[in-house]
Protein backbone atom coordinates (compact mmCIF):
# COMPACT_ATOMS: atom_id res chain seq x y z
CA UNK A 1 0.00 0.00 0.00
CA UNK A 2 1.13 3.63 -0.83
CA UNK A 3 1.03 4.81 3.01
CA UNK A 4 3.94 1.68 3.96
CA UNK A 5 6.24 3.79 2.18
CA UNK A 6 8.70 6.40 4.36
CA UNK A 7 7.68 9.84 2.29
CA UNK A 8 6.01 13.08 3.62
CA UNK A 9 2.77 14.35 1.77
CA UNK A 10 3.03 18.37 2.96
CA UNK A 11 -0.31 19.16 4.34
CA UNK A 12 -1.09 22.64 2.39
CA UNK A 13 -3.97 23.59 4.75
CA UNK A 14 -4.64 27.06 6.50
CA UNK A 15 -4.21 27.06 10.09
CA UNK A 16 -6.50 30.18 10.13
CA UNK A 17 -8.49 29.77 13.73
CA UNK A 18 -11.45 29.63 12.03
CA UNK A 19 -10.73 27.22 9.52
CA UNK A 20 -13.12 23.92 10.25
CA UNK A 21 -10.23 20.73 10.06
CA UNK A 22 -11.31 17.30 8.31
CA UNK A 23 -10.87 14.95 10.70
CA UNK A 24 -10.57 11.16 10.91
CA UNK A 25 -11.37 9.20 13.74
CA UNK A 26 -9.78 5.52 14.01
CA UNK A 27 -11.77 3.58 16.89
CA UNK A 28 -14.92 5.08 16.95
CA UNK A 29 -16.63 3.39 20.14
CA UNK A 30 -15.72 3.71 23.87
CA UNK A 31 -12.87 6.24 24.77
CA UNK A 32 -13.48 7.12 21.20
CA UNK A 33 -16.58 8.73 21.37
CA UNK A 34 -15.11 11.10 23.78
CA UNK A 35 -12.73 12.05 21.89
CA UNK A 36 -14.86 12.62 19.00
CA UNK A 37 -17.26 13.58 20.66
CA UNK A 38 -15.25 16.90 21.35
CA UNK A 39 -14.93 18.15 18.08
CA UNK A 40 -18.63 19.49 17.44
CA UNK A 41 -17.21 22.28 14.99
CA UNK A 42 -15.28 20.57 12.71
CA UNK A 43 -15.79 17.95 10.05
CA UNK A 44 -15.56 14.15 10.61
CA UNK A 45 -14.81 13.09 7.37
CA UNK A 46 -13.86 9.26 8.01
CA UNK A 47 -14.42 6.65 10.45
CA UNK A 48 -12.57 3.45 10.81
CA UNK A 49 -13.20 0.38 13.23
CA UNK A 50 -12.69 -3.19 13.26
CA UNK A 51 -15.82 -3.28 15.53
CA UNK A 52 -19.32 -2.43 14.01
CA UNK A 53 -21.40 -3.28 17.55
CA UNK A 54 -18.72 -0.59 18.95
CA UNK A 55 -18.74 1.91 15.98
CA UNK A 56 -22.52 1.77 15.48
CA UNK A 57 -23.32 4.95 17.38
CA UNK A 58 -20.76 6.84 15.98
CA UNK A 59 -21.26 5.88 12.35
CA UNK A 60 -24.99 6.87 12.82
CA UNK A 61 -24.21 10.39 13.77
CA UNK A 62 -22.23 10.80 11.26
CA UNK A 63 -23.73 9.14 8.05
CA UNK A 64 -21.78 11.06 5.54
CA UNK A 65 -18.33 10.05 6.71
CA UNK A 66 -16.73 7.37 4.78
CA UNK A 67 -16.87 3.73 6.64
CA UNK A 68 -13.46 1.72 7.09
CA UNK A 69 -12.38 -1.35 9.04
CA UNK A 70 -8.16 -0.82 8.01
CA UNK A 71 -6.90 2.30 8.66
CA UNK A 72 -3.95 1.49 6.13
CA UNK A 73 -6.84 1.22 3.16
CA UNK A 74 -8.60 4.82 4.78
CA UNK A 75 -5.53 6.82 4.56
CA UNK A 76 -4.56 5.19 1.41
CA UNK A 77 -7.73 6.75 0.22
CA UNK A 78 -8.79 9.99 1.83
CA UNK A 79 -5.15 11.31 2.70
CA UNK A 80 -5.26 14.46 0.72
CA UNK A 81 -8.79 14.96 2.44
CA UNK A 82 -7.26 14.29 6.27
CA UNK A 83 -5.92 17.36 8.09
CA UNK A 84 -5.68 15.66 11.67
CA UNK A 85 -6.62 12.10 13.33
CA UNK A 86 -7.86 10.88 16.10
CA UNK A 87 -6.46 7.19 17.00
CA UNK A 88 -8.18 5.94 19.91
CA UNK A 89 -7.36 1.88 19.80
CA UNK A 90 -6.00 -0.64 21.83
CA UNK A 91 -2.43 -0.04 22.70
CA UNK A 92 -0.74 -2.66 20.27
CA UNK A 93 -2.37 -0.87 17.21
CA UNK A 94 -1.30 2.76 18.46
CA UNK A 95 2.09 3.13 16.46
CA UNK A 96 1.19 1.73 12.84
CA UNK A 97 -1.87 4.05 13.20
CA UNK A 98 0.36 6.55 14.01
CA UNK A 99 3.13 6.71 11.74
CA UNK A 100 0.80 6.67 8.68
CA UNK A 101 -0.44 9.82 9.64
CA UNK A 102 2.64 11.35 10.39
CA UNK A 103 4.59 10.47 7.50
CA UNK A 104 1.41 11.87 5.41
CA UNK A 105 1.70 15.27 7.54
CA UNK A 106 -1.23 14.77 8.71
CA UNK A 107 -1.86 15.86 13.01
CA UNK A 108 -1.83 13.29 15.17
CA UNK A 109 -3.91 13.21 18.97
CA UNK A 110 -3.19 9.35 20.20
CA UNK A 111 -4.96 8.29 23.86
CA UNK A 112 -2.68 6.84 26.58
CA UNK A 113 -0.18 5.15 26.99
CA UNK A 114 1.37 6.88 23.67
CA UNK A 115 2.54 3.50 22.44
CA UNK A 116 3.04 -0.37 23.29
CA UNK A 117 7.14 -0.83 23.32
CA UNK A 118 10.03 1.71 24.34
CA UNK A 119 11.04 2.07 20.71
CA UNK A 120 7.67 2.71 18.98
CA UNK A 121 8.14 6.16 21.84
CA UNK A 122 11.48 6.55 20.18
CA UNK A 123 10.81 6.26 16.98
CA UNK A 124 7.13 8.67 17.27
CA UNK A 125 8.74 11.52 19.12
CA UNK A 126 11.51 11.62 15.98
CA UNK A 127 8.91 11.17 13.40
CA UNK A 128 7.08 14.10 14.83
CA UNK A 129 9.47 16.20 14.85
CA UNK A 130 10.76 15.18 11.44
CA UNK A 131 7.53 15.33 9.22
CA UNK A 132 6.07 19.01 11.70
CA UNK A 133 3.09 18.04 12.66
CA UNK A 134 1.06 19.11 15.90
CA UNK A 135 0.93 16.17 18.52
CA UNK A 136 -1.25 15.12 21.17
CA UNK A 137 -1.39 12.29 23.69
CA UNK A 138 -4.71 12.08 25.47
CA UNK A 139 -4.09 12.28 29.47
CA UNK A 140 -6.62 14.70 30.41
CA UNK A 141 -4.64 15.47 33.74
CA UNK A 142 -1.98 17.34 31.71
CA UNK A 143 -4.56 20.00 30.49
CA UNK A 144 -6.20 20.70 34.25
CA UNK A 145 -5.37 23.28 36.96
CA UNK A 146 -4.12 20.78 39.33
CA UNK A 147 -0.93 19.67 37.60
CA UNK A 148 -0.14 23.10 37.19
CA UNK A 149 -0.70 23.86 40.75
CA UNK A 150 1.59 20.90 41.46
CA UNK A 151 4.40 21.77 39.14
CA UNK A 152 4.42 25.91 41.00
CA UNK A 153 4.01 24.77 44.38
CA UNK A 154 7.11 22.41 44.24
CA UNK A 155 9.26 24.64 41.94
CA UNK A 156 8.03 28.07 44.45
CA UNK A 157 10.34 25.28 46.73
CA UNK A 158 6.44 24.50 49.17
CA UNK A 159 7.75 20.63 49.49
CA UNK A 160 11.56 21.11 49.55
CA UNK A 161 13.59 18.37 48.00
CA UNK A 162 11.79 15.44 47.32
CA UNK A 163 12.83 11.99 47.21
CA UNK A 164 9.76 10.15 47.51
CA UNK A 165 6.81 9.58 45.41
CA UNK A 166 4.14 6.90 45.98
CA UNK A 167 1.11 6.21 43.84
CA UNK A 168 -1.49 3.35 43.70
CA UNK A 169 -4.66 2.32 41.96
CA UNK A 170 -7.19 0.38 43.24
CA UNK A 171 -7.54 -3.44 43.70
CA UNK A 172 -8.48 -5.30 39.91
CA UNK A 173 -12.31 -5.71 39.10
CA UNK A 174 -12.03 -9.27 37.54
CA UNK A 175 -15.41 -10.02 35.39
CA UNK A 176 -16.68 -9.97 31.79
CA UNK A 177 -16.98 -6.61 30.66
CA UNK A 178 -15.18 -5.48 32.98
CA UNK A 179 -11.68 -3.66 31.91
CA UNK A 180 -9.63 -6.54 33.33
CA UNK A 181 -10.94 -10.16 32.67
CA UNK A 182 -9.40 -13.55 33.41
CA UNK A 183 -10.11 -16.01 30.67
CA UNK A 184 -11.58 -18.99 32.17
CA UNK A 185 -7.42 -21.33 31.67
CA UNK A 186 -4.51 -20.56 29.82
CA UNK A 187 -4.08 -20.89 27.46
CA UNK A 188 -7.45 -19.03 26.58
CA UNK A 189 -10.00 -21.74 25.09
CA UNK A 190 -11.05 -20.45 21.35
CA UNK A 191 -14.14 -18.37 21.17
CA UNK A 192 -16.11 -18.00 17.85
CA UNK A 193 -15.30 -14.48 16.61
CA UNK A 194 -18.21 -12.31 16.65
CA UNK A 195 -19.61 -11.68 13.06
CA UNK A 196 -19.51 -7.77 13.81
CA UNK A 197 -15.68 -7.97 14.50
CA UNK A 198 -12.78 -8.29 11.63
CA UNK A 199 -10.15 -10.19 14.24
CA UNK A 200 -7.44 -10.50 11.98
CA UNK A 201 -7.06 -6.58 11.51
CA UNK A 202 -7.59 -6.20 15.49
CA UNK A 203 -5.05 -7.94 16.19
CA UNK A 204 -2.86 -5.65 13.28
CA UNK A 205 0.91 -6.14 14.26
CA UNK A 206 0.58 -8.59 17.15
CA UNK A 207 1.45 -12.62 16.57
CA UNK A 208 -1.64 -14.18 15.42
CA UNK A 209 -3.85 -16.15 18.00
CA UNK A 210 -7.06 -17.35 17.88
CA UNK A 211 -10.17 -15.23 19.46
CA UNK A 212 -11.21 -15.51 23.22
CA UNK A 213 -13.56 -13.33 24.72
CA UNK A 214 -11.34 -12.08 27.13
CA UNK A 215 -9.26 -10.23 24.58
CA UNK A 216 -12.00 -7.89 23.11
CA UNK A 217 -13.69 -5.80 22.67
CA UNK A 218 -12.57 -4.54 26.30
CA UNK A 219 -10.36 -6.45 28.75
CA UNK A 220 -7.05 -6.53 26.38
CA UNK A 221 -5.53 -4.34 28.63
CA UNK A 222 -4.12 -7.55 30.93
CA UNK A 223 -2.68 -9.20 27.95
CA UNK A 224 0.98 -7.76 28.13
CA UNK A 225 0.28 -9.10 23.79
CA UNK A 226 -1.66 -6.09 23.49
CA UNK A 227 -1.97 -3.53 26.41
CA UNK A 228 0.66 -2.62 29.65
CA UNK A 229 -1.69 -3.22 32.30
CA UNK A 230 -3.07 -0.99 35.16
CA UNK A 231 0.27 0.74 35.24
CA UNK A 232 1.00 1.29 31.35
CA UNK A 233 -3.19 2.47 31.57
CA UNK A 234 -3.15 5.32 34.67
CA UNK A 235 0.86 6.24 34.95
CA UNK A 236 0.55 8.55 32.54
CA UNK A 237 -2.51 10.35 34.61
CA UNK A 238 -0.95 9.72 38.36
CA UNK A 239 2.54 9.89 37.54
CA UNK A 240 2.37 13.03 35.03
CA UNK A 241 3.04 15.08 37.75
CA UNK A 242 5.74 14.19 39.57
CA UNK A 243 7.40 13.10 36.23
CA UNK A 244 6.86 17.22 35.11
CA UNK A 245 7.79 18.80 38.04
CA UNK A 246 10.34 16.71 38.96
CA UNK A 247 11.68 16.19 35.74
CA UNK A 248 12.10 12.36 36.46
CA UNK A 249 13.25 10.78 32.75
CA UNK A 250 13.79 7.57 32.83
CA UNK A 251 14.59 5.45 35.83
CA UNK A 252 18.31 3.01 35.92
CA UNK A 253 16.58 0.68 38.18
CA UNK A 254 13.19 -1.25 38.36
CA UNK A 255 12.21 -3.36 40.39
CA UNK A 256 8.79 -5.58 40.90
CA UNK A 257 7.28 -8.20 43.44
CA UNK A 258 3.75 -9.45 42.92
CA UNK A 259 1.34 -11.67 44.31
CA UNK A 260 0.16 -14.76 41.85
CA UNK A 261 2.81 -13.35 39.29
CA UNK A 262 1.70 -14.91 35.38
CA UNK A 263 4.38 -14.45 33.85
CA UNK A 264 4.46 -17.32 31.71
CA UNK A 265 0.76 -16.23 30.31
CA UNK A 266 1.86 -12.81 29.48
CA UNK A 267 -0.87 -11.52 32.34
CA UNK A 268 -0.91 -9.28 34.99
CA UNK A 269 -0.68 -10.08 38.38
CA UNK A 270 -3.32 -10.07 41.02
CA UNK A 271 -1.40 -6.97 42.84
CA UNK A 272 2.21 -5.59 42.61
CA UNK A 273 4.45 -3.01 43.64
CA UNK A 274 6.95 -1.65 41.49
CA UNK A 275 9.94 0.36 43.06
CA UNK A 276 11.71 2.95 40.20
CA UNK A 277 15.00 4.38 41.26
CA UNK A 278 16.03 8.02 39.72
CA UNK A 279 19.57 9.39 40.02
CA UNK A 280 19.97 12.79 40.32
CA UNK A 281 18.98 15.29 37.84
CA UNK A 282 19.95 19.53 37.38
CA UNK A 283 19.93 19.69 41.22
CA UNK A 284 17.47 17.62 42.25
CA UNK A 285 18.30 14.73 44.58
CA UNK A 286 17.40 10.88 43.67
CA UNK A 287 13.93 9.61 43.82
CA UNK A 288 12.68 6.40 44.85
CA UNK A 289 8.96 6.24 43.05
CA UNK A 290 6.78 2.89 44.19
CA UNK A 291 4.10 2.19 42.49
CA UNK A 292 0.90 -0.09 44.20
CA UNK A 293 -1.43 -1.70 42.90
CA UNK A 294 -4.68 -4.69 43.09
CA UNK A 295 -4.91 -2.83 46.85
CA UNK A 296 -1.65 -2.66 47.96
CA UNK A 297 -0.92 0.99 49.17
CA UNK A 298 1.76 2.77 51.16
CA UNK A 299 1.69 2.94 54.97
CA UNK A 300 0.18 6.20 56.25
CA UNK A 301 2.29 8.35 58.33
CA UNK A 302 1.38 10.11 61.67
CA UNK A 303 2.26 13.39 60.68
CA UNK A 304 -0.12 13.41 57.74
CA UNK A 305 -3.24 13.73 59.68
CA UNK A 306 -5.28 11.32 57.63
CA UNK A 307 -6.99 8.39 58.49
CA UNK A 308 -7.31 6.63 54.98
CA UNK A 309 -5.94 6.67 51.37
CA UNK A 310 -8.36 7.27 48.58
CA UNK A 311 -8.92 4.33 46.59
CA UNK A 312 -6.12 5.74 43.70
CA UNK A 313 -3.59 8.36 44.49
CA UNK A 314 -0.49 9.76 44.37
CA UNK A 315 1.93 11.52 47.33
CA UNK A 316 4.87 13.50 46.92
CA UNK A 317 7.11 13.67 49.98
CA UNK A 318 9.11 16.66 50.45
CA UNK A 319 11.40 17.39 53.28
CA UNK A 320 8.87 20.47 54.16
CA UNK A 321 5.54 19.14 53.21
CA UNK A 322 4.16 16.23 51.63
CA UNK A 323 1.52 16.78 48.86
CA UNK A 324 -1.45 14.17 47.59
CA UNK A 325 -3.67 13.76 44.76
CA UNK A 326 -6.15 11.40 43.53
CA UNK A 327 -5.85 9.04 40.40
CA UNK A 328 -5.50 12.14 38.33
CA UNK A 329 -3.73 15.41 39.46
CA UNK A 330 -6.38 18.14 39.75
CA UNK A 331 -7.02 18.23 43.08
CA UNK A 332 -3.61 18.73 44.84
CA UNK A 333 -3.48 19.06 48.55
CA UNK A 334 -0.74 19.81 50.96
CA UNK A 335 -0.90 17.03 54.11
CA UNK A 336 -0.78 19.45 56.39
CA UNK A 337 -3.25 20.83 59.68
CA UNK A 338 -6.78 22.77 58.27
CA UNK A 339 -5.47 25.37 60.09
CA UNK A 340 -2.02 25.38 57.77
CA UNK A 341 -4.24 24.87 54.82
CA UNK A 342 -6.38 27.70 55.30
CA UNK A 343 -3.46 29.75 55.18
CA UNK A 344 -1.71 28.34 52.74
CA UNK A 345 -5.10 28.89 50.53
CA UNK A 346 -4.59 32.28 50.65
CA UNK A 347 -1.36 32.97 50.18
CA UNK A 348 -0.90 30.67 47.26
CA UNK A 349 2.74 31.11 45.50
CA UNK A 350 1.92 32.70 41.69
CA UNK A 351 0.51 30.68 38.83
CA UNK A 352 3.36 31.31 36.34
CA UNK A 353 2.44 28.47 33.86
CA UNK A 354 -0.49 29.28 31.09
CA UNK A 355 -3.83 27.25 32.00
CA UNK A 356 -5.71 25.60 29.04
CA UNK A 357 -9.09 24.11 30.92
CA UNK A 358 -9.74 21.09 32.97
CA UNK A 359 -9.66 17.64 31.37
CA UNK A 360 -10.18 19.39 27.51
CA UNK A 361 -6.86 18.13 25.74
CA UNK A 362 -8.62 17.41 22.56
CA UNK A 363 -9.90 20.95 22.32
CA UNK A 364 -5.67 22.11 23.31
CA UNK A 365 -4.88 19.84 20.32
CA UNK A 366 -7.45 21.58 18.34
CA UNK A 367 -6.58 25.41 18.97
CA UNK A 368 -2.83 24.08 18.38
CA UNK A 369 -3.08 23.03 15.44
CA UNK A 370 -5.17 26.24 14.43
CA UNK A 371 -2.50 28.61 16.04
CA UNK A 372 0.83 26.81 15.18
CA UNK A 373 1.91 25.76 19.01
CA UNK A 374 2.69 22.95 20.30
CA UNK A 375 0.32 21.08 23.21
CA UNK A 376 1.52 20.17 26.16
CA UNK A 377 1.65 16.44 26.33
CA UNK A 378 2.93 16.77 22.56
CA UNK A 379 5.18 13.66 21.58
CA UNK A 380 8.30 15.10 22.91
CA UNK A 381 6.86 14.97 26.91
CA UNK A 382 4.49 12.03 26.19
CA UNK A 383 6.77 9.53 24.71
CA UNK A 384 9.33 10.59 28.03
CA UNK A 385 6.55 10.31 30.31
CA UNK A 386 5.08 7.05 28.55
CA UNK A 387 8.98 5.09 28.66
CA UNK A 388 9.20 5.56 32.02
CA UNK A 389 5.53 3.82 32.85
CA UNK A 390 6.93 1.22 30.46
CA UNK A 391 10.26 0.07 31.54
CA UNK A 392 8.08 -0.20 34.63
CA UNK A 393 5.80 -2.26 32.90
CA UNK A 394 8.63 -4.49 31.61
CA UNK A 395 9.59 -5.16 35.38
CA UNK A 396 6.37 -5.84 36.39
CA UNK A 397 5.38 -8.33 33.11
CA UNK A 398 8.30 -10.75 34.06
CA UNK A 399 8.53 -9.95 38.19
CA UNK A 400 12.25 -8.89 38.17
CA UNK A 401 14.49 -6.12 38.62
CA UNK A 402 16.22 -4.27 35.73
CA UNK A 403 19.04 -2.19 35.43
CA UNK A 404 17.97 0.27 32.40
CA UNK A 405 20.76 2.10 30.00
CA UNK A 406 17.84 4.80 28.49
CA UNK A 407 20.86 6.57 26.36
CA UNK A 408 21.33 3.19 24.75
CA UNK A 409 17.99 1.94 25.56
CA UNK A 410 18.99 -1.36 26.79
CA UNK A 411 17.84 -3.53 29.48
CA UNK A 412 21.67 -4.22 30.75
CA UNK A 413 21.39 -7.23 33.42
CA UNK A 414 18.25 -9.42 31.79
CA UNK A 415 19.52 -8.95 27.80
CA UNK A 416 17.26 -11.50 26.84
CA UNK A 417 14.55 -8.78 27.74
CA UNK A 418 15.44 -6.42 25.25
CA UNK A 419 13.17 -7.93 22.45
CA UNK A 420 10.55 -6.53 24.28
CA UNK A 421 12.23 -2.79 24.16
CA UNK A 422 11.43 -3.46 19.86
CA UNK A 423 8.64 -6.35 19.41
CA UNK A 424 8.88 -8.03 16.23
CA UNK A 425 5.39 -7.18 14.03
CA UNK A 426 3.37 -9.12 11.86
CA UNK A 427 3.97 -8.94 7.85
CA UNK A 428 2.34 -5.90 6.36
CA UNK A 429 2.51 -3.42 9.84
CA UNK A 430 5.82 -2.37 9.78
CA UNK A 431 6.81 1.50 10.13
CA UNK A 432 9.60 3.60 10.61
CA UNK A 433 12.24 1.22 10.56
CA UNK A 434 14.20 4.16 8.28
CA UNK A 435 13.52 7.03 9.96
Amino acid sequence: MASTGLFFIPNFRSNAPNNRLNIAVIGVGGRGKANWGSVPNENIVAMCDVDDNLAAAGYLLYPKARKFKDFRVMFDKMAKEIDAVIITTPDHTHFAATMIAMELGIDVYVEKPLAHNIWQLRTMKKAAKYYNITSQMGNQGHTTDGIRLIKEWYDAGILGQVNEVHAWHGAFNFGPGKYFTKPESFPPTVDPVPEYLDWDLWLGPAKYREFNSAYAPKSWRGFYDFGNGQLGDWACHTLDAPFWALDLGSPHTVEATAKNPMSEHGFIADESVTTFQFGPRKGKEPVTLKWYEGGEKPEIRPEWGIEKFPKSGMLMIGEKNTLMTGGRPNKPQLLVSPEEWAEFQVNLPEKTIPRIGEEKPVDEWIDAIKNNYLPGSNFDYAAELTEMALVGVLAQRFVTKIEYDTENMRVTNRPELNSFIKEPVREGWSYGENL
